[in-house]
């Protein structure tokens, strides 16, 4: 197995075994589900209170310019952390890095429903994970060719792994929250 095949099971794996079996099932109830109030979430266009709304079709994501982020920061809701690692954890790499199409968070077109989320992060996985898979030993010890970061590649994609193992398990813990809320599970 090549160090790529390796960094990509490392993700594979958990994605198989952890993340995408705990999705199944996921509703637009749950999806929506906001555990406290003032959450940011996907809402439907001209309806988010949050500083800044980002994306291009009905529905926006909750945002806020960094400097202007609330602190603490609002809890997010599944729909929202979805979005975050479909567009900022996977898209925008998938785009530096394996095929030139640049992903927006302004000009993205964010789900309005569970099922299309989940058909967007399927996708967004599937170009990383494949990507990934192509990149040399040269590739991964180089700085990407294009982007911000000037790290090695194979930084860039341990951080990718860490960010959607960190936002994974969170959003589990929220499905958790949501099936206990009531205290019965």
């Amino acid at each position: 197995m090549t160090r790529s095949e390796r960094l990509a099971e490392q993700l594979d794996w958990y994605w198989h075994q952890n993340l995408r079996p705990r999705l199944h099932g996921l509703t637009d109830e749950e999806y929506f589900w906001e555990p406290v109030r003032g959450c940011w979430s996907i809402r439907p266009r001209g309806a988010s209170a949050a500083p800044k709304s980002a994306g291009s079709g009905e529905w926006t994501m909750d945002s806020a310019s960094p400097d202007a982020v609330p602190a603490p920061a609002p809890v997010t809701t599944i729909a929202w952390r979805l979005a975050h690692i479909i567009v900022s954890c996977l898209g925008y790499r998938v785009g530096w890095y394996f095929d030139g199409q640049d992903v927006d968070s302004e000009k993205f077109a964010y789900a309005g429903t569970a099922d299309e989320a989940l058909q967007q992060l399927d996708e967004m996985y599937g170009r990383w994970n494949a990507g990934v898979r192509e990149l040399s030993d040269a590739d991964l010890e180089n700085p990407p060719p294009v982007g911000p970061e000037q790290f090695p590649m194979e930084n860039r994609v341990l951080h990718v792994n860490r960010e959607l193992i960190h936002h994974g398990a969170e959003i589990s813990l929220l499905r958790d929250l949501y099936r206990w809320q009531d205290g019965t599970g």
